[in-house]
C-alpha cells in the first residue's frame, strides 16, 4: 500500500489553490477536445487511454501569492501522483494520466515559472517508482523532434502519468541518475517523502541537488528534466 504525506502535513500555503473541477476524464471548466485531439498524432497511447477513460483532468485556479501558488502546485501534483500509484497495477495501468491545470495569473509572474520547482521536486521524487512528470504552458508550443511541433496547449498543465520505461528516458538526457532509476523503475509501496523535508521551501532545497549543470540554452523542451526556476 503506498501512502502520501502530502496529505498529512500541515500546509501554511492551503487555500493558493482553488479546485474548479475534480480529477475527470471529460472536463466542463477547460475546453481541451481539439488539443487532445491533435496531440493524438505525437503520442501512440494518448488515443487508447482516451478511449478507455483513463486519460483525465484536475482543475486549479490560482489564487495566492507566488511561493504559496508554487506549494499547493506540488502538493497537488503529489496528490495526483498517489492516486495514479494505486491504479497502475489494474487494468489498463500503463495508460493512466492525471492531469494538474492550472488556471489564473499570479502577478508578475508566468505558469513557466510557477510549474518549474514543483515539477522538478516531484519528477525526482516518484521516478524511481515510475510516475512520470511532464509540463506544458498555455499557448506556448513545444519542439517534438521528427513529428515537428507539438500544438500550443489551451491551458498550463502538468501531466502525471505511468512512465514508459523503455521510451522516456531518452527525455532525461540531461539526468543520466534519472533516467536509469527509471529505466529500471519499481513501485515497491515505499513512502517517497520518507527522507524528504516538510516545508516546501525546505523541500526546494532538497531539489536543488538534483540539478544538472547549467547549459548556455534558456529554453528546453517540456521532456526535458532541467528546470527554470524563479529565484528564491
Amino acid at each position: 500500500m503506498t501512502t502520501s504525506r502530502t496529505k498529512a502535513t500541515p500546509r501554511p500555503s492551503a487555500g493558493a489553490l482553488r479546485l474548479i473541477e475534480a480529477s475527470t476524464p471529460r472536463p466542463t471548466s477547460v475546453d481541451i477536445t481539439d488539443y487532445v485531439r491533435q496531440m493524438t498524432a505525437h503520442c501512440p497511447y494518448l488515443a487508447p487511454s482516451l478511449q478507455r477513460d483513463c486519460t483525465t483532468w484536475t482543475v486549479y485556479r490560482a489564487d495566492g501569492d507566488a511561493d504559496a501558488v508554487e506549494a499547493e502546485l506540488f502538493y497537488a501534483g503529489g496528490q495526483a501522483a498517489e492516486r495514479l500509484r494505486s491504479l497502475v497495477r489494474g487494468p489498463y495501468g500503463g495508460l493512466r494520466c492525471d492531469n494538474v491545470v492550472v488556471l489564473g495569473q499570479v502577478p508578475g509572474v508566468r505558469h513557466r515559472e510557477l510549474m518549474a520547482w514543483p515539477h522538478w521536486a516531484l519528477k525526482n521524487l516518484y521516478g524511481p517508482v515510475g510516475i512520470m512528470f511532464g509540463k506544458f504552458y498555455a499557448g506556448e508550443e513545444e519542439p517534438a523532434g521528427e513529428s515537428g511541433r507539438i500544438p500550443a496547449a489551451p491551458v498550463s498543465f502538468i501531466p502525471v502519468r505511468a512512465a514508459v520505461r523503455r521510451r522516456d528516458p531518452r527525455f532525461l538526457a540531461a539526468t543520466p541518475d534519472l533516467a536509469a532509476a527509471l529505466a529500471v523503475a519499481d513501485d515497491d509501496g515505499r513512502d517517497v517523502f520518507e527522507n524528504v523535508p516538510h516545508d516546501w521551501k525546505e523541500i526546494r532545497t532538497w531539489a536543488k541537488r538534483f540539478l544538472p549543470p547549467v547549459k548556455p540554452s534558456n529554453s528546453s523542451p517540456s521532456g526535458s528534466a532541467v528546470p527554470s526556476p524563479r529565484d528564491s
